[in-house]
């Protein structure tokens, strides 16, 4: 049974994209994508893996899913700017393809943590892609340069999530930080109850409990604005070691402020 966070976050993403002014293919891809049956059971077996037998935080249907809002806060916020996605600025496609490839790459980029943590990225790129070819095809029938440059996209903003491997899309980018920003407190709660509370020397748990929220808005100085607000000053091991490090080596840099916000303390700036 799905839980109340999913059926909250897919009302939040549909609700996203219908302010965004796209065609019913757009909802039509969205929806599917978040009642396949296939990505739901891969999602939760993905979780039982990376939280039972590993021990590490969330990366099922909630993840993907904040993931997924994630990239489209910032979508939106790029397309207020006036800055063109990869798609557009090539004259391959528009703002709803690039739209469509970074909801496609969001929701599936976690389905290799279903096999297990090394080069996760790589497995879900491969796991996911005949399950792109099988919903692209269902929204977009016949139109096979539009499916094929729609999963081209998605898949290297799956094999390129994790921040070790050269992107070149400004959507894959996007999908990068995306992934980056979820890293509430909220994340960790289910390993900590599990074991009891972090384990010692476990700076990634310790630091994610810190982290009060992460909020995304438009930028002072740029498009996007990512304000990390934590308890305690351990939650920069999350800022600069996790989020700081997925932005600097992404195609989102130099459109995104990042600070670190420490109540009774002034905002630390990094971008």
């Amino acid at each position: 049974m799905r839980s109340g966070k999913e059926l909250n976050l897919d009302s939040k993403i549909l609700k996203k994209i219908e302010t965004l002014g796209v065609s019913p293919k757009t909802v039509k891809l969205a929806q599917a994508l978040l009642t396949d049956g296939e990505i739901q059971a891969i999602q939760e077996y993905a979780n039982s893996v990376s939280i039972v037998r590993l021990k590490f935080n969330d990366h099922g249907p909630v993840h993907t899913r904040t993931v997924a809002f994630n990239s489209l806060i910032m979508m939106e916020l790029l397309q207020k700017a006036g800055v063109k996605t990869s798609l557009e600025a090539e004259e391959s496609g528009v703002f709803e393809d690039s739209l469509q490839a970074v909801l496609c790459g969001a929701l599936l980029h976690d389905t290799g943590m279903s096999i297990g943590r090394q080069d996760h990225e790589l497995h879900s790129a491969y796991l996911a892609s005949p399950i792109l070819d099988r919903v692209l095809r269902e929204v977009h029938g016949g139109d096979l340069q539009k499916r094929v440059m729609i999963r081209s996209v998605a898949l290297e903003a799956i094999a390129g999530h994790m921040g070790n491997r050269t992107i070149h899309s400004l959507e894959a980018g996007i999908v990068q930080v995306a992934d980056g920003c979820d890293m509430k407190k909220g994340r960790a709660r289910i390993p900590i109850a599990i074991g009891g509370g972090p384990r010692v020397g476990d700076i990634h748990q310790y630091s994610a409990g810190s982290i009060e929220d992460v909020k995304i808005a438009q930028g002072k100085e740029k498009p996007i604005g990512i304000h990390v607000e934590m308890s305690s000053e351990v939650g920069l091991f999350q800022v600069e070691e996790v989020l700081l490090n997925k932005i600097a080596a992404g195609t989102a840099k130099s459109y995104i402020e990042l600070y670190a916000i420490l109540q009774g303390k002034e905002p630390k700036r990094y971008l």
